[in-house]
């Protein structure tokens, strides 16, 4: 009967307090300059979230937190995921333009983000 009300008080606890306050910190030590290096590696990440390819493990986890980042400012991101973050929208705005803006049709279709990070996108654009 303990093992019953531990499962079912654990179970409440879990709905009561919902997601934890930052996301794992599992993948942290992926090498982003890596990935942004390789075409192959980008496109295939790139492919994930726009449902044109199939999903690495890590490709799967972005495409599910992606939203939520997105959505709440990065606020449960880990200091390594918001400067990984960091790093690639400076990539994508500067070198890949058309990635950033087909990702911007898939996960901003309202332009919603693209206001609320104007400043951030604006400050990273490479000046010619």
């Amino acid at each position: 009967m303990k093992l019953v009300y531990l499962i079912t008080l654990a179970g409440v606890a879990t709905i009561a307090y919902g997601k934890p306050a930052q996301y794992t910190d599992k993948w942290d030590n992926i090498n982003v300059d890596q990935i942004l290096e390789s075409q192959r590696l980008l496109r295939g990440y790139v492919d994930c979230l726009l449902d044109r390819g199939r999903c690495t493990p890590d490709g799967k986890a972005l495409k599910e937190t992606l939203p939520d980042a997105l959505e709440h400012e990065c606020s449960k991101c880990t200091a390594k995921q918001k400067s990984g973050s960091d790093k690639v929208v400076r990539f994508l705005v500067n070198k890949q333009p058309a990635l950033w803006k087909e990702l911007g049709v898939k996960y901003d279709p309202n332009n919603i983000y693209q206001q609320r990070y104007k400043d951030q996108i604006e400050s990273v654009k490479e000046k010619a």
